[in-house]
């Protein structure tokens, strides 16, 4: 004899089974997704990052018209009366205001005034990181990643007044992944 009861129970059953199981299911995916995410967020390269944020933020000054860093050192009052500061256009340009010839020069600039030998004032380029504070921290951060964990600093290639001269041990952590 056919149990309609019985029947609707075991349907319950395998019904309330399968959510339980899909819910595992959806659970797992989402916690490998969110470390995939977070993976993927500490692979900041000049490609992918960097550069779009470069073009939106800076290449009004600093693009392919502007002078290259040694002319724009022989004179830099000038360029910037024009609204011009060295070219950074590619990587190779843009990498020299990192680690060497212009050592820290990038991390001076950008700097929100947090970092050693800052003294509390921001870089006199961190105001065209972003028109608020949040979007301003926001892309601060990922320059900060790219250059990588411990290699923000504002040291100079040489000692300068009471700043230190930046040390091997600083460039060894420079990532800036292309």
């Amino acid at each position: 004899m056919y149990d309609v009861e019985e029947d609707s129970a075991s349907c319950v059953h395998t019904i309330l089974s399968k959510l339980v199981m899909n819910r595992k299911l959806a659970l797992a995916l989402v916690i490998f997704l969110l470390g995939a995410g977070s993976a993927s967020a500490q692979e900041i390269t000049f490609r992918k990052d960097i550069a779009p944020l470069w073009h939106a933020k800076c290449s009004v000054c600093h693009n392919d018209s502007a002078p290259e860093r040694a002319d724009f050192l022989l004179d830099e009052k000038g360029f910037e009366a024009k609204l011009k500061g060295p070219r950074m256009d590619t990587y190779e340009r843009f990498i020299a205001f990192v680690a060497w010839p212009d050592t820290g020069a990038l991390m001076r600039r950008l700097d929100d005034g947090t970092s050693p030998n800052a003294g509390g004032k921001p870089g006199n380029m961190y105001q065209n990181l972003g028109s608020t504070d949040a979007e301003r921290a926001a892309n601060l951060k990922i320059f900060k990643a790219w250059v990588g964990e411990g290699a923000w600093n504002l040291n100079r290639w040489e000692k300068r007044k009471d700043v230190a001269a930046v040390t091997k041990d600083q460039l060894d952590k420079i990532k800036i992944k292309y």
